[in-house]
């Protein structure tokens, strides 16, 4: 295929996922079912070109874009302080999973060794940060259960991935050392940390220098593929280096970045993540015909390699289930001994943690560059591909009316952070108008400023009538706020008819219509995504 051919595909497929996330949205699916159900119907149509991935470069291109979009939107404060929970899952599911799958897969084909085993368990063991986003970004689940998976997702790659490279280095040399293993996995998770601190305050020093949006939102991109390419140079994780790095910027945007940077910041990320998640998840259906050939070549490969996938993805969906439903009867004892300490479990929060593990990019990565002749290669790409299509489809499909069933939702959560948004507005209103005040009285105790004063009093005076009684407040908000849109698109039409009789240059056109857009902007988030 020539570079104008693979160039005009590309332009298909973007075709393709516009349709598809048009669909999605229409039949209220995941998204990222949809992509590889299209990639699959894709793969298996004849004239299709075959699409051949090499798995360097699809972590390369895709994956510290997207760890530090996801690491740079966080909420900090729900990190930190669910911490030792992501940690635990982090590590200690993927490491139980590793370990299980591992065992199970020996004990389905026992011509395996135990190292390519292991290894086929650590390319299957941590869900991704793609799909997980995926998968969440529609659901209402209360804060604490989302912070705990975006926050997994973001970390148990680099532990994912240095398993896999221990099982792989332990299965084409047959030695393995348990604590040189160890060592070198809180050396290279340290070290990765260490490198994103130091690429994170780096990228601070440059963008706080620099007041153009386009060229800041360049280097936020730039600074995440230099960030994961020297960590993993450096022989760190360069998962958790990108993942440090987006947290820093996150942490600094709002109050080293100019407010125009972060609204087309935000606004660029969320297309360039768009794309990247549709495309990786077409392209990991378009890889199905791989598989299939693979399949082909492999005598009676449905009678032989069926029964041994199958258990080792019930072993890989049930091997979290076993460690969450695990830690919480150690936590439920902890509870009872120290009830101040230690909230009561929720085996149904435990059983949505469970069942929203979805595989996806690192897994099918992982397999892809097992290297050619390494024992057991066909089967790990097969149940590599199976663990995304079941986790993806069938989870991804189900775990919305799961949350339905269990009656777990973030709902519960929406009064009280009503309640501090408009505490929130309250102070904020209060801070301006002593502003106003200063600037404006004068020793002759005249105001210099008596309309603007005037306006932030009532300003004040509206925070506090709201916060009393918000529901009584709220239709009397939206008419106000729908009465802002109609004169916004009356100003907007008027200088568009300027403009089109040639009384107004396309500079200043574009100069009123941004500020225009600036005040619908503000309107729309009063109103709610139900009046958007």
């Amino acid at each position: 295929m020539s570079d104008v051919a693979r160039y005009e595909f590309f332009l298909f497929l973007v075709s393709v996922i516009l349709a598809l996330e048009l669909l999605a949205r229409r039949l209220k699916l995941p998204p990222a079912a949809a992509f590889i159900l299209g990639g699959t119907g894709l793969a298996l149509t004849p004239g299709i070109p075959d699409i051949t991935l090499d798995p360097d470069l699809v972590m390369l291109v895709f994956l510290p874009a997207l760890l530090m979009s996801s690491a740079w939107f966080t909420a900090w404060r729900e990190f930190r302080r669910n911490l030792s929970g992501i940690l635990l899952l982090a590590v200690g599911t993927t490491l139980f999973t590793t370990a299980a799958v591992g065992i199970a897969a020996h004990f389905m084909v026992p011509a395996l060794p135990w190292a390519v085993c292991f290894t086929i368990g650590a390319i299957v063991s941590p869900p991704d940060a793609v799909a997980a986003e995926a998968a969440l970004e529609r659901l209402s689940l209360p804060r604490r259960v989302t912070s705990l998976l975006q926050g997994e997702s973001l970390l148990n790659d680099a532990t994912g991935l240095v398993l896999f490279r221990f099982g792989v280095a332990a299965a084409l040399t047959g030695i393995f050392q348990p604590f040189v293993a160890i060592g070198t996995f809180c050396l290279v998770s340290v070290g990765g940390v260490i490198i994103g601190l130091a690429a994170g305050m780096a990228g601070l020093y440059i963008l706080r220098r620099i007041r153009d949006s386009d060229v800041s939102i360049t280097i936020t991109v730039l600074l995440a593929e230099a960030t994961y390419i020297a960590a993993e140079h450096l022989d760190v994780s360069g998962v958790l280096a990108t993942v440090t790095t987006g947290l820093v910027l996150g942490w600094h945007q709002h109050t080293d970045f100019e407010a125009g940077t972060r609204i087309r910041a935000q606004a660029f990320w969320k297309v360039l993540v768009f794309l990247l998640e549709s495309v990786l998840f077409i392209l990991i259906g378009l890889s199905l015909r791989g598989v299939l050939s693979r399949l082909q070549a492999i005598p009676d490969a449905l009678h032989n390699l069926a029964l041994p996938v199958a258990a080792i993805l019930v072993v890989m969906v049930g091997s979290r289930f076993v460690w969450l439903y695990g830690s919480d009867a150690i936590t439920a004892v902890l509870h009872r001994l120290w009830p101040s300490r230690f909230s009561r479990p929720s085996p149904a929060i435990s059983t949505i943690m469970g069942w929203a593990a979805m595989r996806g990019v690192v897994t099918l990565t992982a397999a892809l560059s097992l290297p050619e002749g390494f024992p057991g290669r066909d089967l790990a790409l097969i149940i590599a591909f199976a663990s995304i299509l079941v986790t993806v489809l069938v989870q991804g499909l189900t775990l919305e009316p799961l949350i339905t069933l269990l009656r777990i939702n973030g709902s519960s959560e929406l009064h009280g952070i009503q309640s501090a948004e408009n505490e929130a507005w309250i102070r904020v209103a209060e801070a301006q108008l002593k502003a106003i005040e200063r600037a404006s009285h004068q020793p002759d105790g005249t105001e210099r400023h008596p309309r603007l004063l005037e306006q932030y009093q009532h300003r004040l005076k509206a925070a506090r009538q709201y916060a009393s009684n918000t529901d009584e407040h709220r239709p009397e908000e939206i008419a106000h706020y729908q009465t802002v849109l109609d004169a916004i698109v009356a100003g907007r039409n008027e200088i568009i008819a300027l403009h089109r009789s040639g009384h107004l240059h396309d500079n200043v056109l574009r100069e009123m219509e941004e500020a225009m857009d600036m005040q619908e902007i503000v309107a729309r988030s009063h109103l709610g995504s139900e009046h958007g």
